[in-house]
């Protein structure tokens, strides 16, 4: 006879959070300091950390793969958290122990957890996969950074996992809370009719081929990592009005190569959409790239988007704020994503999109355990559900598997409901 499942938490309760990863995202840890990025302070951890301060977490887990790095980031942490802001609890418990080098030290750590628990999963691409089926069936609620998963296969097992366990399983999607990018969608889902065309560009330094290059073109390559952003807003705006049938992928080379790393440098997937409602086409071309010059952004991020009566541009990287400060170089800021700077010496960054994911994630996973929502209520659009992002992993892998066929185009198959995708397959000219 199996044992029991553990008895959810009430949503009085405070969530125990499982930390999967200890690098740039989640700490701003990188090479034995703080990432040359604008995240030196990390945004999993922090955000856990304060969310304990605000009385929504109660135990605070991370895991890594290599122990003897958790000294290292403790003292990381403690400087630009515990010392920058008032009443900051860094208590965490970490996996695997400071001696220890384990690939699959999650295993140990999510046995230390329940069900109705938290995991927040931030690894390279490969490893989402077995991370979050382990977590899956030790009863947690997941949410994965993107790409959720790099296979079709991979991400119809998921759904079939989490429907099973019934937890809730979702993708980390920051953009969804920027209040620019939330009014381009809900302008071009209410005002601009069918969809057109779309441009979107994000790129970052050539430096980040550095902090990358454990798995940069080995596991993974810049478009599962940056195009992800952008083809999920496609995803995301255009539920029930339009749907991808086929992709492209093309590519440039040279920088990365020179540094002895197989990859390509930048990758652009042209995406054919097709309108629901009359079967007319729309195009989306999605370009990434991380061998750009370092610039007063870390990150160049921007769209156009037109439907048949209206168009958008949104740069993302430029908000009308600047920054000149003797020491540091000239700077385009967005406290819109992150603000670290304290206030009264208290962290002030919870109107910040970059916490609210995370946090209404947190809050969502109560009220699943607490009985007021359940797990299907989420599949609304609230949150990147595992059950409503199945077009994005289509089009990564599909841009993927064209590349890798030197440029051949991909259709997308469709099952009985003409919404979910359920294979890839070559053009037939």
């Amino acid at each position: 006879m199996s044992a029991p499942e553990a008895k959810r938490p009430k949503l009085a309760d405070k969530a125990n959070v499982l930390m999967v990863g200890t690098g740039e995202y989640t700490t701003g840890y990188v090479g034995g300091t703080a990432a040359d990025s604008d995240k030196g302070a990390g945004v999993v951890a922090l955000t856990m950390f304060d969310l304990r301060r605000r009385g929504k977490v109660d135990r605070v887990g991370m895991c890594g793969v290599n122990g003897k790095k958790f000294p290292g980031i403790r003292n990381h942490m403690q400087k630009n958290i515990g010392d920058v802001y008032n009443n900051m609890d860094l208590t965490c418990d970490t996996f695997p122990s400071d001696e220890t080098v384990d690939p699959k030290a999650y295993l140990d750590a999510v046995s230390t957890f329940q069900a109705g628990d938290v995991a927040i999963i931030f690894t390279p691409d490969d490893t989402h996969y077995d991370i979050t089926m382990a977590c899956i069936e030790k009863g947690l609620h997941v949410m994965v950074t993107k790409p959720i998963v790099q296979t079709l296969e991979h991400h119809t097992n998921l759904i079939k996992a989490a429907k099973e366990k019934n937890v809730l399983v979702s993708m980390e999607v920051h953009k969804r809370w920027d209040p620019f990018y939330a009014d381009a969608r809900d302008r071009a889902r209410s005002q601009f009719g069918n969809f057109q065309y779309m441009y979107a560009y994000m790129s970052q330094p050539k430096h980040q081929l550095e902090t990358f290059k454990a798995w940069a073109g080995k596991s993974s390559d810049i478009s599962f990592y940056l195009n992800s952003h952008h083809i999920d807003f496609s995803e995301w705006t255009l539920e029930g009005i339009a749907r991808p049938i086929r992709v492209t992928g093309t590519s440039s080379t040279g920088v990365a190569h020179s540094k002895g790393m197989k990859t390509e440098d930048s990758i652009t997937l042209t995406v054919q959409w097709e309108n629901l409602n009359d079967k007319s086409l729309g195009c989306a071309v999605y370009t990434s790239s991380w061998v750009a010059p370092k610039g007063d952004v870390h990150s160049q991020q921007r769209f156009f988007y037109m439907g048949t009566n209206g168009e958008i541009n949104v740069d993302q990287a430029h908000r009308g704020m600047t920054v000149a400060q003797d020491g540091k170089p000239f700077a385009s800021v967005n406290p819109l994503f992150m603000k670290y700077t304290p206030t009264n010496g208290m962290f002030s960054g919870q109107g910040s999109y970059g916490v609210k994911s995370f946090e209404c994630f947190v809050d969502a996973c109560r009220a699943v355990n607490a009985g007021e929502k359940t797990v299907q209520d989420y599949d609304d659009g609230s949150l990147a559900t595992v059950g409503t992002t199945v077009q994005g992993t289509a089009i990564l892998e599909a841009g993927r598997l064209s590349l890798d066929a030197d440029g051949r185009p991909m259709d997308i198959v469709y099952g009985e409901d003409g919404h979910t995708p359920v294979g890839i397959k070559p053009h037939e000219f």
